[in-house]
């Protein structure tokens, strides 16, 4: 497929570049059960976030795996896949803006069914933080270009938030984003073809993990949760929480 094809290529320039540096990059593993109705399947989770000289760079892989739930058509893949790979630019991190970035994305995957179109992003990112780095959050104003689509507005909005040993409590993270986008979708398909049309998106994903393997002698082990909360997302129209438990392994 092009677009699998597409997010292969982008990843492998991802692990090239981080492979010909020398600053250590942060990655983790995370395995979710989602306990949503229309869901219930294991989803895979690779991440990593790794900052130089330059700014950032961050990306994840979501595979899904929902053999069973899939459906004939030219655009069937070994599961649902989704991928993102963004990057932040910063020459300027010892001047008086040295908070705000130049920001690129790209987003891409393909479901059990069909592909999801291409979309790049490109805008402004400012972060904030504590004195120690235990607490972050990004703020990101984005054009947004999605493929073969249109919108009213072709913006997105997100925040990227983590806080650590939250409540004093060593090992316990709250982490997570919120996006908000304008992009002119169907939901709701029936069995006759019948849709309705939806122009704006809506999706959070806030996680709380506990560090469970500082107790044993394994610090890269924490267990938590996930929950996905949305509005008009994908193909489902209308309000959507999905919950998920799952574990995390920091690499």
């Amino acid at each position: 497929m092009k677009i699998k094809k597409t997010a292969s290529t982008l990843f492998l320039i991802a692990m090239l570049c981080l492979g010909a540096t020398k600053a250590k990059a942060q990655v983790n593993a995370q395995l979710f059960y989602d306990f949503g109705s229309d869901r219930e399947f294991v989803t895979l989770t690779l991440e990593m976030f790794k900052q130089d000289k330059w700014g950032n760079t961050y990306f994840f892989i979501d595979h899904d795996f929902n053999y069973d739930q899939h459906v004939k058509g030219p655009n069937l893949a070994p599961g649902g896949t989704y991928f993102e790979i963004a990057r932040c630019l910063n020459f300027w991190q010892k001047s008086a803006i040295k908070n705000l970035s130049l920001h690129v994305e790209y987003n891409g995957g393909i479901t059990r069914s069909y592909p999801i179109n291409n979309a790049w992003l490109v805008g402004l990112d400012y972060f904030v933080h504590s004195d120690d780095f235990k607490n972050t959050l990004n703020l990101k104003a984005l054009y947004k270009n999605i493929q073969k689509k249109d919108s009213d507005l072709p913006m997105q909005f997100t925040i990227a938030w983590a806080l650590n040993d939250i409540f004093g409590v060593k090992g316990l993270k709250f982490d997570g984003f919120a996006d908000f986008w304008w992009e002119n979708h169907a939901v709701d398909y029936t069995a006759d073809g019948m849709c309705e049309m939806r122009s704006t998106v809506f999706i959070t994903e806030p996680q709380l993990w506990y560090n469970v393997g500082q107790h044993f002698g394994c610090n890269n082990l924490s267990l938590g949760t996930e929950i996905e909360l949305s509005n008009n997302f994908g193909s489902t129209g209308g309000f959507k929480c999905r919950p998920c438990l799952g574990m995390k392994w920091d690499f």
